[in-house]
């Protein structure tokens, strides 16, 4: 552990190209600005994408984001670089509290709130037992093959929203594989930090094409740009407050083990980029998060966790200023005070924002499948395989386990399924491998 809380930040005036910032160095000024915005870019797309499929307030959610981020920046001592962004583990639960059926504002978002903050309350938790006595019981509760299969299970539980989503008409269908194959040209034919922005870039390709087709050719429903063109430039965020209904907390609260899985393998993939061991700091790390998720869920916004996207950005630029996040902070919530922006966003048709859900969705899943060959799991072993299969089938069949008047979705049963069925199987005597 350093001697000083926050780091001194030593001034690094060379080039940005070709030589590694480290987290506690920082570039000149307008660099330091532009690789604020960069990140800020990078977030972007999944940050106001999660809402949207939820019936949030984007706008919010990007403000909630800034704030979150200063949160986590001031409890990990300035030490461990990461954003706060809008987490998709909330996605497939919040809808089946609020009964939201994917138009327009989400009218059940406070019950949705008050689970986000059990949710919150129960990392910040977590991260305290780990501020006390280490990870180790969580990298054994949650080895590789367990955190691979719940975060694949994410992808795949989300897969009928998405689908369904798209499946109202004919035009609706052909436009979201559109903007399909919009993301996948941009993931597969462009290069650098174009190709790293592929959700962003293609969604915004797509757009282009809805607009031509449908308010210049006629077809489809067209969008509707009155709605920008009458908000005002600058204006407060719309605060909701949270409403504290039992079985939504029930619901909600297990999302944080998947958060903690998440949180961790972001880290452990920083430490590796910046050559720094940032143990110390987990468990620093799950309490910013935590607390930050508990702040979103009082002014109405959606559960954050650390972001991937981000973390890619550091693996390409070799940046790992942590003051780079406060700048994107910063700017994040300078956005969150335009409601011009905030309509910008609702104008995405929801063709575009499904198709680019199909993409995301099915990159989660990936990312979990990513996470087993990183790790080498070894899938001859029967331990290993009857965890991954069972988990999968549970949550992507959306299985359900009712308790009374208590309900666990299919995300939660594959998560506490996996971590329960690793328990049992891992003392077993040596198998036969799986054929």
């Amino acid at each position: 552990m350093a001697d000083s809380y926050f780091p001194r930040w030593r001034v690094q005036s060379k080039s940005v190209e070709g030589r590694v910032v480290n987290t506690d160095e920082r570039l000149p000024g307008p660099q330091m600005l532009a690789m604020g915005i960069q990140h800020v870019v990078a977030m972007f797309g999944s940050t106001v994408l999660a809402p949207l499929l939820m019936g949030f307030d984007p706008n919010l959610c990007i403000f909630m984001s800034g704030i979150g981020t200063l949160l986590f920046f001031v409890l990990v001592g300035g030490r461990v670089p990461s954003y706060l962004g809008s987490s998709f583990a909330f996605i497939g639960l919040v809808i089946a509290i609020t009964g939201y059926t994917g138009h327009g504002p989400n009218m059940n978002i406070p019950v949705a709130l008050g689970g986000i903050i059990a949710c919150g309350v129960v990392y910040v938790i977590i991260g305290l037992i780990v501020s006390a006595v280490g990870t180790a019981w969580i990298e054994t509760l949650m080895p590789p093959v367990v955190t691979g299969s719940i975060v694949a299970v994410i992808g795949l539980n989300l897969a009928p929203i998405a689908v369904k989503g798209v499946s109202g008409s004919a035009f609706d269908s052909y436009m979201a594989l559109v903007t399909v194959l919009c993301v996948g040209a941009v993931a597969v034919f462009t290069r650098g930090m174009l190709q790293r922005l592929l959700i962003l870039v293609g969604l915004l390709i797509a757009y282009v094409i809805y607009a031509i087709v449908t308010n210049g050719m006629g077809m489809g429903k067209p969008i509707d740009f009155s709605v920008v063109a009458n908000a005002a430039w600058f204006g407060m965020p719309h605060f909701t407050a949270p409403v504290f209904s039992g079985q939504a907390m029930a619901l909600l609260a297990p999302v944080a083990v998947i958060l903690v899985a998440e949180n961790l393998g972001h880290i452990k993939a920083v430490s590796a980029m910046t050559g720094q061991n940032l143990d110390g700091y987990i468990g620093r790390a799950f309490i910013g998060d935590g607390l930050a998720t508990v702040v979103s869920g009082f002014a109405g916004g959606t559960g954050v966790t650390t972001y991937a996207e981000n973390i890619g950005v550091m693996a390409v630029t070799k940046i790992y200023s942590t003051l780079v996040f406060v700048i994107a902070a910063v700017i994040a919530l300078v956005l969150g005070f335009s409601p011009k922006f905030g309509a910008v966003i609702q104008t995405i048709p929801g063709p575009v924002l499904g198709g680019v859900s199909i993409v995301v969705f099915g990159l989660i899943a990936v990312t979990g499948a990513r996470i087993w060959v990183v790790n080498k799991v070894d899938f001859s072993d029967n331990r290993n395989l009857i965890v991954a299969a069972v988990t999968l089938v549970l949550g992507a069949g959306d299985f359900s386990l009712k308790f009374g008047g208590f309900a666990l979705g299919g995300i939660g049963t594959a998560t506490f399924g996996a971590i329960i069925l690793y328990a049992l199987l891992r003392r077993k005597g040596p198998q036969e491998p799986a054929v």
